[in-house]
Formats: structure tokens, sequence, C-alpha cells
């Protein structure tokens, strides 16, 4: 390679010499005349070498290695305009290799979420609660059709009496992808069909879902984290479609005693149905009526509702948006397995679960970019008995 190539490609890549930089190369030496520009071009990724630990200056060098050396460059966010022109054919072959090789750099992604949460409870032990709960997500393409997908958590509980810290572990993993026209979610992670007012639960399983303007999706899974037989499954069925302006949508659940409250084994067959639409500008209200078998409580109901309005939304990438929302809940205990909301649900007549009903109401506000406040009002009674608990959550929100 001449020097005047050396000197002239680490102008045009905007390097300039640093003493901090190590040559990689064997035949590149500390005396030799354009060490710190080939050992910074190294350092930038930009020339990598004849893969043997040598960098061949007495070679020379051809159009499609320069090509490729170009970009890396460009590919870097590099000022190349003119060696991109001179180039332009052989970049032009190179294009798809080029693609590949900045898809692959950008394989793996991070993304986490940091929340600060205080709970103060009335009615039970009128106690407060604090904890920091700290999620990253890890996201990796396999291939076009298949990502990869990790949850790792660490939750503080800064309580009174209470152990501060749990362990790191590994929430939830599993793969997306398609096979045929079908769309597959396969190995552990979080199910909550629409509003999640009958199941929202971490479980080992598989998804399978169908269409687009109409979709048809069937799940069949096996909840995680409590004390469960191997024989306790559960089983999803649905459908959703938008009807002029109306989300709608069908559900059937059957559990075997795999996911409830912790009053509740969930050993139930339910059925769902909900819209959702707009009642004036960013005035959304969402109705969801959802019935079950009476054989699992014979003394509440067996049918129940939630209906939902709610006016805007914060965006937490743009500070000083907000939303605010009222919800009514009447569940009894035969319609939901193991609802989303952070009400008491877990009440309780003769040692089986009876279900609730009662009402939230909450807004949230984007304080600054990526930090969002939430606050949260839940009032609640048992659908039989005189039992019945108030709880305020706030909670502030990191994303990054």
């Amino acid at each position: 390679m001449k020097k005047s190539l050396v000197l002239a490609m680490a102008m045009a890549l905007g390097v300039t010499a640093s003493a901090y930089a190590a040559s990689p190369f064997s035949d590149v030496p500390a005396g030799h005349w354009a060490y710190d520009s080939i050992a910074k071009l190294a350092a930038a990724g930009v020339i990598d070498g004849y893969g043997d630990t040598t960098f061949g200056g007495d070679k020379l060098m051809t159009r499609y290695e320069m090509a490729q050396i170009t970009a890396r460059a460009m590919a870097k966010g590099a000022n190349v305009d003119k060696l991109a022109a001179e180039f332009a054919d052989e970049l032009d072959n190179l294009g798809v290799r080029v693609a590949n090789l900045e898809k692959k750099a950008d394989n793996v992604k991070i993304t986490g979420q940091a929340r600060f949460r205080y709970a103060h409870t009335e009615n039970y032990k009128n106690e407060g609660k604090r904890d920091l709960r700290t999620r990253l997500w890890l996201k990796g393409a396999v291939n076009d059709d298949w990502q990869y997908t990790g949850l790792i958590e660490h939750f503080q509980d800064f309580s009174d009496n209470v152990g501060n810290d749990t362990d790191v572990k590994l929430r939830r993993a599993w793969v997306d992808g398609k096979v045929g026209g079908l769309a597959v979610t396969a190995g552990r992670y979080n199910e909550m069909p629409n509003a999640g007012s009958v199941l929202d639960v971490d479980a080992d399983g598989v998804k399978v879902s169908y269409g687009d303007k109409v979709k048809v999706w069937g799940a069949a899974l096996k909840a995680t984290g409590l004390e469960k037989e191997a024989a306790d499954r559960l089983y999803v069925v649905g459908v959703a479609s938008k009807i002029g302006v109306v989300d709608a949508y069908a559900n059937y659940f059957k559990g075997n005693g795999v996911v409830g409250t912790e009053s509740d084994n969930g050993d139930k067959e339910i059925y769902n149905i909900g819209v959702a639409f707009d009642v004036a500008k960013d005035l959304n209200l969402a109705y969801e009526y959802m019935w079950g078998d009476k054989e699992y409580n014979k003394d509440v109901s067996k049918d129940g509702w939630v209906a939902t309005l709610a006016y805007k939304g914060a965006d937490s990438s743009t500070p000083g948006t907000w939303g605010a929302h009222v919800t009514y809940y009447d569940q009894p205990a035969n319609a939901f397995l193991s609802p989303t909301y952070d009400a008491k649900m877990d009440y309780t007549v003769n040692g089986k679960a009876v279900g609730y009903k009662g009402w939230n109401i909450g807004a949230d506000y984007a304080l600054a970019k990526n930090i969002t406040l939430a606050v949260n009002y839940y009032d609640t009674e048992a659908k039989v008995g005189n039992d019945d608990e108030q709880r305020l959550y706030t909670e502030l929100f990191f994303a990054f």
C-alpha cells in the first residue's frame, strides 16, 4: 500500500493520529511512518488486514478492498462522499453484504425500565409499600423471520420488616416467528388477552395466530411462579377484528387449576366479549362482559363486567403529555382467573374466593423525556360480605 493512499484514506475518514491507539498488525512496528493512522483506522473498525495479524502494506489494494473499507466508513457515519462516488459500482455490488453487516452489528438490542412504586393500603394492615423494579429487555434477530426476546428482572423491597433484595432472574424468554401464514410465539412469555380483565400471567407455552383484519389465535400454557401440578394447563382461543370504528374481540378460557389469585385455584371455564371505540376526540370507551361456569363457587353469580373511560394518555417520549381514566369493575370469582389490576381481588368467604366490585381512577404525566409519573386510586369490596379495601399507588417510571 502506498504512503499517499494511507494518508489520503485517513484524511478522508477524518482520522487523526493518536498516541493512545495501538496497531494490531505484526508487520506495522511502532516506528513505522503510518503507524498512528493505521492504528486509528483499525481501532475504528475500518480496516482489518488479512486476517493473519498482517496489514500487508507492501501489497497493492484492489478496488474491491477499497470499496469494503469505504462501506465500513459509511456505516459509521463518516463523510466519504468522494470515495463513495469513486467506488459507486463496487459499493452497489456490495450492497447486500453491507446491509447484512450493519444488521449483524445491531443484532441484539437492549432496552430497560426502572419503576419506583409507593403503595398505601387502608384496611389491610394500614401500611405503605415501597419498592424498585428494574427490567432489561434483550431482543436478538435470529433471521429474517424469527427473533428472541428475554426479560431480566431485579426487585428491591424497601418496606419495613421486608428483605431488601431479591435475586436477578431471567423472568421471560421466548421466540417469535412465522411458520407459513402462522405467527408463532413459544417459550416463557406474558399472556394478557385484550385488557387483561380475565387473565394476565407469565406462562410456559405456545401461541399461534392467523389473519390480519380478522385475527384468530390460540394458546396452550402452563403458569409459572406458583407451586403447580405438572398436569395443570390453561387453554385460550380467541378472535379479534375492527368493525367500522369499533375494536371487538371474543375469547374462551379453560383452566385446570393452572392459574388464579392467591385464594383461587383457577379451575374454570370462562368466556368474554369486548368492544372499544372513541366517543369523542381523545376519549375512548371500553366495555367487556365475561361469564363462567357456576360450578366453581355457587354462592356468587357467574357473569361480570368491566368498563373504562380513558382520555388521551402520557407519551413518555413527549414531555408534558398526560392522560386520565376511570374504571368500574364487577367481577365474581367465576368470571376471572388472574386479572391485571392492582386492586385487592382476593376476597374470600369460608376460604373460597368470591370476587370483587369497585372502581379505579388514575392519571399519568410525562415529567421529562422517558420519565413518567402515574397515580391510581382503587376502592373495592367483596361480592359477598362486608370486606373492603382502598389502595393508592404512585409510580415513577424511567425508560432507557
